[in-house]
C-alpha cells in the first residue's frame, strides 16, 4: 500500500496533536499525576506550571521524497530578558534519507539548549543522566526508542540524605511499556527512522498510527501500512524484473525460430534441386532404356531372321537328301549330278511377282503377296523371294515420353497404347494425338489406317478411323421403309395386354436388315433412326402404348421410345408418331409393339387401324460419319406445374465426350458444330375442364451465349382425367457450346402430372452429325394463302426460318414457289412436320410426296390421319414422319385433305412447323 503525500501530512499533523497532548504525566498545579497511578507528587521538572511555555509549531514540507520535517519557530528562540522562554524543544521527525551523521549534528545543537532549566534541590535528577545518549547506559537499538518506552537505566546508588524518597523502589521496578507505545516501537525497528529522546524535547510516542484505507471499520495500523508499502515496492521490482528476463527469453525464442525457418528454407530449396536433378537423370535413363531397346530389337530379329534361315536351310538340305536318296533307289543314277536337275523344280515356287514371296512352310509351296505392315507398326525386313516381310509393333508408350501425362500409366497394344485410368471423354478429346483415333469398342487409342495409294473417302478423325476408297463407294447412309399390319385375331400372341408385336413388312431386300418373324434384324454396325406414323380409333378402357423395342442377345430388350394414345369420348381415329434413335450391331434386332394396361381390350372388336401409306420408315447411319447418339429418360414430377422444364438421366450415349448433360441436367450441350436429330416424348395425366380447352404445347429451345432462341413448338388437345403424351421431333443447326433444352407449357387451372420411367414413354432421343456429312433447315407455314373451307389435296406453302444451306433449298419462283423444297445432292432424308389447326372434318389427312423433276408424276412417300375435334377444344394437331432417299433435282411437297367437313383456321404463330434433315450417301 502506497501512503500518497495529503495523508503522511495529516499524519503528521496528527502525530504532533497527540505528541502535544498526550503526556505520560499529567500536571496540575503544583502537583503532577502520573498516566499509571492516581498518586499525586510535587512537580519537579519542566512540566510544571508557570516554568515556560511552548509556542506553536509551524509546519514546513520538503521536496525531498514523500516526508515532510517539522521546524520550530525560529522567533521563540531563547532571550537573555524572556527566562520564561530558555528552553524550547525542538521536536524533528528525521527523514528515511538521512544517516547517523544528520541525527548525530542534530543532537549536537540541541545541547545548549538541554542543559538551562531551573529545578534544583535533592529532588531533581541529574540533567545529564536523564538525558544522557551515553553507550555506557544505551546500547543497541533501544537507543532510539523514545525516552517513556525506552528501558531505564539503572541508577548509581545514592546514598545520603541528598536521595529522594522512593528512589530504590523506583529503581528496582520494571518500566511498562503500553500498547500504543507499539507503533513508535515499530518505526524504531528501523534504523532509517528516528524520534529524538523525550531528554531532548521529544514527547513520547504514547498514540497509535492508523491509515484509513476505508472510512468505517476497515482501519489498517500505519506500520502494517509501511510495511506493505515496502513489499509492495519490492514486488513491483522483482515483477518489472521478471518481465525484463521473459521478454529477453521471448527475444531469444524469436530469433531461434527466425534461424530454424532459414534452415528449413535452405533445405527445400535442396530438395528441389536434388529432385530437378533427379528427373533429368530419369528422363536420361529413358532415353537411354529406348536406345537399348531397339538395340535389343533388332539383334532379335537379326537373330530371329538367322534362325530363319538355317532352318529353311536345313530343312531343304533335308529334302535333297530325300531326293537324293530316293534317286538312288529308283532310278540309279549319279545322285550329285541328278539332285539339283530334279530337286529344283520341286523345291521352287517358279517366278514370283514383285511383291510376292515363296511359302514354303504350305505342303505345296506357291507364291503369297508380301504382307504389309499394319498401322502401328514399323518395317524389321523387307520382303524376299524366301521370306515374307516382317513387321514389329511400334511401342508409342516408350517412344513419346508423358504420352498420356505424369501421373497416367501408360500401356501398349497391337497398332496402339491405353491409357489407364483416363475416362473416354479425356481419351478422345487429347490424348490420341496426331494420326490416332480413340477406338471406342476396344477403349483405346489406335493409329489411322494408311489407303497405301488409295483414295481416301473420309479423312481420320478424333473418334473414327480412314475410309478409303472413293466416296462413291462408301455408303454413308441408308434409308428402309416399311408396310406394318396387326398380327391375326386368332393368333395365340395377338393379346393387347400384357402387348402384341406388329408385323413389319419390307418390300424391298436390304444389305442393312433382314426381316424375322415380323422384327428387323441388323446386319452391320451403325446408328439408327425409326420412324412411325399409327392412326386408330379404339374403344378400350384407359389408354394403349405404341412402343419401338430393342433387342439383343444378352438382354431380354428395352423400349427405345413409346406414346401413349388416351381412351376418346367418342368414336375418331387418332394419330400418334413415335420416334426413337440407338446404336445398332448385327446381333440386334427391332420390334414394335402395342399394349394395353388392363384386359379389357379386344383386338377384334374394340381396336380399328387406319391402314397408312409406308408408315414405318429407318435412316441408318455409319460410323464413319463421325454421328453420336444419345437417349436419356426424364424425371417424374408429381407437382402439379403450369410451365414445366424437364430434367434428364442419360441411359445410353455412344461418344460422351460430343454430347453432355448441362449442370442442371435440363439441357444437352454440344462439343463441336453439327446437325442435330431429336425427339422428346413426355407421358402425362391431367385434370380439369381447362386442359380439354386450352391444350398444351411443348417448345424446344437453343441456348447460344446464354440467350435463348426458340426452334420450334408443337401442339397437343388436352384431356380431362386421362393419360395422354405429347411428342416433338425437330432438327436444327449447333455449333460448339451451344445447349438444347424443352419446356412444356399447360394452362393455368389445369393440373398435370409429368411421368417419367424405364419404359421409354417419356424419353429424349438424339443424334448428332458432323455438318461436313449433313445439314439441316427449318420452315414455317406461310402467312399468305392459308387454305381454308372445303379443302381437296391443298398444297401447303411455307415461310422458310433457317438459314439456307446448299444441299437443300425452299423454292423461291415458278409454279412451285414456296410450296416444294428441292434437293441438290444426293443423299437420305428426314422430314417431320406439325400442324395446328380449327376444323370439323371427320378425317384429316396429311401427304408427303416426291417429285423427280418439275415434269415427272409426284408419288406418295408418307401419309397421317386425324379424326374430329375433341369436344371442348379449341385446336387439335396432326403431324407425320418420314425418311426416303433423294438425289439432285427431288422435290418434296405436302398436301392437306378435308373429308366431309371444312377447314376453319391454321396457325402461323406456333405449332406449324416442318424440319428436314439431309445427310450424305
Amino acid at each position: 500500500m502506497i501512503v500518497s503525500r495529503t495523508r503522511l501530512f495529516l499524519l503528521q499533523r496528527t502525530v504532533l496533536f497527540v505528541i502535544v497532548g498526550s503526556v505520560a504525566e499529567i500536571c496540575r498545579g503544583v502537583h503532577c499525576f502520573t498516566a499509571e497511578t492516581a498518586d499525586s507528587r510535587p512537580c519537579i521538572g519542566t512540566h510544571c506550571q508557570g516554568r515556560y511555555s511552548r509556542q506553536p509549531w509551524q509546519f514546513t514540507p520538503t521536496t525531498q521524497g514523500r516526508s515532510a520535517q517539522i521546524a520550530p519557530n525560529h522567533h521563540n528562540t531563547h532571550h537573555p530578558s524572556s527566562p520564561s522562554r530558555a528552553i524550547s524543544d525542538p521536536y524533528t521527525i528525521i527523514h528515511p534519507q538521512r544517516g547517523g551523521s544528520d541525527l548525530r549534528r542534530e543532537s549536537a545543537r540541541m545541547r545548549p539548549s538541554e542543559v538551562s532549566y531551573g529545578c534544583t534541590g535533592a529532588d531533581c535528577i541529574t540533567p545529564q543522566r536523564q538525558a544522557s545518549n551515553d553507550t555506557r547506559e544505551c546500547r543497541g537499538i533501544e537507543c532510539k526508542l523514545p525516552m517513556r518506552i525506552r528501558p531505564k537505566p539503572r541508577p548509581r546508588p545514592c546514598v545520603g540524605e541528598s536521595c529522594p524518597a522512593g528512589f530504590e523502589d523506583a529503581v528496582s521496578q520494571p518500566t511498562l511499556v503500553h500498547m500504543q507505545d507499539r507503533a513508535a516501537q515499530g518505526l524504531g525497528e528501523f534504523p532509517d527512522f528516528g524520534y529524538p529522546a523525550s531528554e531532548l524535547g521529544g514527547a513520547p510516542l504514547g498514540f497509535q498510527l492508523t491509515c484509513d484505507i476505508k472510512p468505517g471499520e476497515n482501519e489498517v495500523p500505519s506500520e502494517d501500512a509501511l510495511i506493505l508499502q515496502l513489499q509492495l515496492a519490492k514486488g513491483q521490482e522483482k515483477f518489472v524484473e521478471t518481465l525484463r528476463a521473459q521478454q529477453v527469453v521471448i527475444r531469444d525464442l524469436q530469433q531461434s525460430l527466425t534461424e530454424q525457418q532459414d534452415t528449413l528454407i535452405s533445405q527445400q530449396r535442396q530438395i528441389l534441386d536434388q529432385q530437378r536433378k533427379m528427373y533429368e537423370q530419369m528422363d536420361l535413363i529413358k532415353v537411354q532404356y529406348g536406345m537399348l531397346s531397339e538395340t535389343i530389337k533388332q539383334m532379335s530379329f537379326q537373330s530371329l531372321q538367322g534362325d530363319i534361315q538355317s532352318y529353311f536351310e536345313s530343312h531343304l538340305q533335308g529334302l535333297q537328301d530325300q531326293v537324293r536318296s530316293h534317286l538312288q533307289k529308283s532310278y540309279k543314277v549319279d545322285v550329285d549330278a541328278k539332285v539339283m536337275d530334279v530337286g529344283h523344280p520341286l523345291l521352287d515356287c517358279g517366278s514370283c511377282g514383285p511383291e510376292e514371296y515363296c511359302d514354303f512352310q504350305r505342303d505345296t509351296p506357291r507364291c503369297e503377296r508380301c504382307t504389309m505392315c499394319p498401322s502401328g507398326f514399323f518395317l524389321v525386313s523387307q520382303c524376299s523371294p524366301t521370306s515374307d516381310r516382317i513387321c514389329q509393333d511400334r511401342d508409342e508408350c516408350l517412344e513419346i515420353p508423358n504420352l498420356c501425362g505424369e501421373r497416367v500409366k501408360c500401356l501398349n497394344t497391337p497398332g496402339g497404347f491405353r491409357c489407364l485410368g483416363v475416362s473416354e471423354r479425356e481419351a478422345a478429346a487429347s490424348v490420341c494425338g496426331h494420326d490416332y483415333f480413340y477406338n471406342q469398342a476396344l477403349q483405346e487409342c489406335q493409329a489411322c489406317s494408311d489407303c497405301d495409294g488409295e483414295p481416301v473417302a473420309f479423312a481420320c478423325s478424333a473418334t473414327s478411323d480412314t475410309v478409303c476408297g472413293s466416296p462413291s463407294d462408301v455408303k454413308m447412309s441408308q434409308c428402309w421403309a416399311a408396310m406394318v399390319s396387326l398380327p391375326p385375331a386368332k393368333d395365340p400372341s395377338s393379346q393387347i395386354y400384357p402387348g402384341m408385336q406388329l408385323n413389319i413388312h419390307g418390300k424391298e431386300p436390304s444389305t442393312l436388315l433382314s426381316n424375322q418373324e415380323g422384327a428387323l434384324a441388323f446386319q452391320v454396325h451403325g446408328l439408327i433412326w425409326a420412324d412411325h406414323n399409327f392412326a386408330l380409333k379404339h374403344n378400350c378402357r384407359n389408354f394403349l402404348q405404341l412402343s419401338i423395342r430393342m433387342n439383343s442377345s444378352e438382354d431380354d430388350g428395352h423400349d427405345l421410345s413409346g406414346v401413349r394414345v388416351e381412351q376418346p369420348d367418342s368414336k375418331f381415329y387418332q394419330s400418334v408418331s413415335v420416334s426413337g434413335a440407338a446404336e445398332v450391331e448385327p446381333n440386334h434386332s427391332l420390334s414394335l409393339f402395342l399394349k394395353s394396361p388392363n384386359h379389357h381390350c379386344n383386338q377384334s372388336k374394340d381396336l380399328h387401324v387406319y391402314d397408312l401409306q409406308m408408315p414405318f420408315s429407318l435412316l441408318w447411319l455409319s460410323h464413319d460419319t463421325g454421328a453420336v447418339a444419345m437417349t436419356a429418360h426424364t424425371s417424374v414430377s408429381v407437382h402439379y406445374q403450369t410451365t414445366y422444364r424437364p430434367t434428364f438421366k442419360v441411359i445410353s450415349v455412344s461418344d460422351p465426350y460430343m454430347l453432355s448433360l448441362s449442370h442442371d441436367s435440363r439441357a444437352v450441350r454440344f462439343t463441336e458444330s453439327g446437325v442435330v436429330k431429336f425427339v422428346i416424348q413426355q407421358a402425362i395425366y391431367s385434370m380439369g375442364h381447362t386442359c380439354i380447352r386450352e391444350g398444351y404445347s411443348l417448345v424446344s429451345y437453343l441456348n447460344r451465349n446464354a440467350t435463348n432462341t426458340e426452334l420450334m413448338e408443337v401442339f397437343k388437345s388436352g384431356v380431362n382425367y386421362r393419360d395422354t403424351s405429347i411428342s416433338l421431333s425437330g432438327v436444327a443447326n449447333v455449333e460448339a457450346g451451344d445447349m438444347l433444352s424443352f419446356e412444356i407449357h399447360t394452362p393455368v387451372h389445369c393440373n398435370v402430372r409429368y411421368f417419367g420411367d424405364g419404359t421409354g414413354i417419356s424419353t429424349l432421343s438424339l443424334i448428332w452429325i458432323p455438318s461436313a456429312a449433313s445439314s439441316a433447315l427449318s420452315a414455317t407455314i406461310s402467312k399468305m394463302g392459308l387454305p381454308s373451307g372445303a379443302v381437296r389435296h391443298k398444297a401447303l406453302s411455307f415461310q422458310q426460318v433457317s438459314g439456307s444451306v446448299p444441299q437443300v433449298q425452299l423454292v423461291a419462283t415458278g409454279q412451285y414457289a414456296r410450296k416444294n423444297f428441292v434437293f441438290r445432292e444426293s443423299g437420305v432424308a428426314n422430314v417431320a412436320f406439325n400442324l395446328k389447326l380449327i376444323h370439323s372434318c371427320n378425317l384429316v389427312k396429311l401427304v408427303l410426296h416426291r417429285q423427280e423433276g418439275d415434269q415427272a408424276q409426284s408419288a406418295l412417300v408418307a401419309q397421317q390421319v386425324g379424326g374430329h375435334m375433341p369436344e371442348g377444344a379449341e385446336w387439335t394437331s396432326v403431324g407425320l414422319r418420314a425418311t426416303f432417299e433423294v438425289h439432285n433435282g427431288t422435290m418434296v411437297f405436302i398436301t392437306l385433305d378435308c373429308v366431309r367437313g371444312r377447314i376453319n383456321q391454321i396457325t402461323h404463330e406456333g405449332g406449324t412447323n416442318i424440319s428436314i434433315l439431309w445427310v450424305t450417301s
